[in-house]
C-alpha cells in the first residue's frame, strides 16, 4: 500500500494515490495519480462538488427546517474503535489513533468506515478538537486508557504570550485535515453531505489549562475570574484560529460545520454566558457571513440552559444532550425563535438526544432500541431533527445495536410522517 506523506513535500504532491482498503471485498481504491486528481488536493475550490452532485440531502434540509420525508440521523464519533473494521485496520497500519490522524489516506479510511456498514445520512471528517492544539504548538499524546493528554499545559498567565503564537496559519499547520476533506469528498462521490467538525474556544482553553478531561477540572473556570485579561486573550485567539479552521475545512469540501462545545459541564452558567457564549456567536456569524449557505450545528454538552442563546447566535442546529428534557426544550426553543429579530429568528432545528447507554453490547435489543427511538421521534417530532445520541460512542457499543438505533429513525420517522400527512388530509 501506498500512503499520502505529509503535504508539502515534494511525494505529496507527485502521489495523490489513496489506498482505502473496504472491509467486505478488501480491494485497493485508488483515486489515481492523475492531474485531476493532483488538482483535487491542491485546488483552493474542490471538484468534487461538481463531479458529485449530493444524492441525500436529508441532512441539509433538516438543519434548513425543510419538509423531509424521513427524519436524517449520523452518530457523535460513528467512526472509530466500536467498529471491528477500524480496530483492525489500526492494527494493520501498526498506529495510534494520533498517528491515524496526521495521514490523510488514513482519516478517509477511518471516516468511510461507518459509511460503509450503516445506512447513515452524514459522514464526519475523522479528527479530534484538539488538532488546533497542536497547530499552536503543544505537545498532544494519547497513553492509553486515559483519553487524549495535554501532558505540558499552560501554567500561568505570562505564557499566553511566552509560549503561544499571536495567529496561525491553519493551511500550513493544519494542511494534512485540509487534504483529507478533499480526499473524503472524492471518496464520498456525492453519497452523503460531508461534517467538518472543531471544538469551540471554551473548550480548546479547558484542556489547554488543565491537560486533560478527567483532572485538574478547575483550573480553567479559575482562570476567569483570577486572569481575565489573559483569558480573554487566549479566548480570543482559540476563536480566531477557530474561524480559519472550519472556513477551509468549508472551503476544502465540508458541507455542514458542527461546533464541540465538550466541557460546557465545567463551566458555571453565568461565566458561560460572559465567556464561552461571545466566541461561539463571533464563530457564527464570521462563518454565516462567509458561508450562508452552510449549516451550523452546535453541541453545548451539560450547557443545556443555552440552547435558546445559541439558537439566536445563528446556529442552524441545537444538540440536546441525554440529560435535556425534549419537550420543555422544543418548546423553549419556539418562544425564543419566535421572538427573535430576523434572520436570528428562523431558526428551531433540534439534534439528539437517545441515551448512548442503549447501544452498549448486551445492554438492549434491537427491539428495545427501535422503542427507545420511537420515543424519542414522537417526543421530539420528526421533522426539524436530525436523530442522533446524546452523547458519544464510547468503544462500548454493538454495532447490531447501532444499526438498529440508524434503521429504527428512519422507519418510524417515516411512520410518524406518513401518519401526520394523512391526519393533515382527513
Amino acid at each position: 500500500m501506498h500512503f499520502l506523506t505529509r503535504p508539502g513535500s515534494a511525494k505529496y504532491h507527485q502521489n495523490v494515490t489513496v489506498c482505502l482498503k473496504s472491509q467486505r471485498k478488501h480491494r485497493i481504491h485508488t483515486l489515481s495519480t492523475s492531474v485531476r486528481a493532483a488538482a483535487v488536493v491542491d485546488s483552493p475550490v474542490p471538484i468534487w462538488n461538481e463531479i458529485y452532485p449530493l444524492k441525500n440531502d436529508l441532512m441539509l434540509r433538516a438543519a434548513r427546517g425543510e419538509i423531509v420525508e424521513r427524519t436524517p440521523v449520523w452518530v457523535f464519533r460513528q467512526a472509530g474503535r466500536h467498529l471491528p473494521e477500524y480496530n483492525a485496520y489500526k492494527a494493520e497500519r501498526n498506529r495510534n489513533f494520533l498517528q491515524l490522524l496526521d495521514d490523510p489516506a488514513d482519516v478517509a479510511e477511518c471516516t468511510m468506515q461507518p459509511i460503509r456498514r450503516y445506512n447513515l445520512d452524514a459522514a464526519i471528517l475523522f479528527s479530534d478538537i484538539l488538532v488546533i492544539l497542536q497547530a499552536l504548538g503543544m505537545k498532544v499524546e494519547m497513553p492509553g486508557g486515559v483519553g487524549i493528554q495535554v501532558p505540558e499545559p499552560l501554567v500561568n498567565p505570562e505564557e499566553v504570550a511566552s509560549r503561544l503564537p499571536a495567529s496561525v496559519n491553519v493551511h500550513e499547520k493544519l494542511a494534512h485535515v485540509i487534504a483529507a476533506v478533499k480526499l473524503i469528498k472524492g471518496e464520498l462521490k456525492g453519497k452523503v453531505p460531508l461534517i467538518g467538525f472543531s471544538a469551540a474556544p471554551w473548550t480548546l482553553m479547558f484542556y489547554m489549562l488543565g491537560g486533560s478531561s478527567k483532572k485538574n477540572q478547575e483550573v480553567a473556570a479559575s482562570w476567569l475570574t483570577k486572569h481575565p485579561e489573559e483569558s480573554r486573550k487566549l479566548l480570543d485567539l482559540l476563536t480566531d484560529v477557530v474561524i480559519e479552521y472550519t472556513s477551509a475545512q468549508i472551503k476544502a469540501g465540508a458541507d455542514m460545520m458542527q461546533i464541540f462545545e465538550a466541557m460546557g459541564d465545567f463551566i458555571p452558567e453565568p461565566q458561560f454566558y460572559t465567556w464561552a457564549l461571545p466566541c461561539m456567536q463571533r464563530i457564527a456569524t464570521e462563518l454565516r457571513a462567509r458561508h450562508p449557505k452552510v449549516p451550523l450545528l452546535v453541541f453545548p454538552r451539560g450547557a443545556s440552559y443555552s440552547l435558546p442563546a445559541l439558537q439566536q447566535a445563528g446556529y442552524d442546529v441545537v444538540t440536546l444532550d441525554t440529560r435535556t428534557g425534549r419537550a420543555e426544550t422544543r418548546s423553549a426553543l419556539s418562544i425564543a425563535s419566535a421572538s427573535a429579530q430576523p434572520p436570528l429568528g428562523r431558526v428551531s432545528s433540534v439534534q439528539g438526544n437517545l441515551d448512548v447507554a442503549f447501544l452498549k453490547r448486551g445492554a438492549s435489543t434491537p427491539e428495545e432500541v427501535r422503542a427507545a427511538t420511537a420515543c424519542m421521534l414522537e417526543e421530539l417530532g420528526p421533522q426539524c431533527l436530525i436523530a442522533n445520541l446524546g452523547e458519544g460512542l464510547t468503544g462500548a457499543e454493538d454495532p447490531v445495536l447501532v444499526a438498529a438505533f440508524v434503521d429504527a429513525v428512519h422507519e418510524e420517522s417515516e411512520r410518524l410522517i406518513k401518519a401526520a400527512s394523512l391526519k393533515t388530509e382527513h
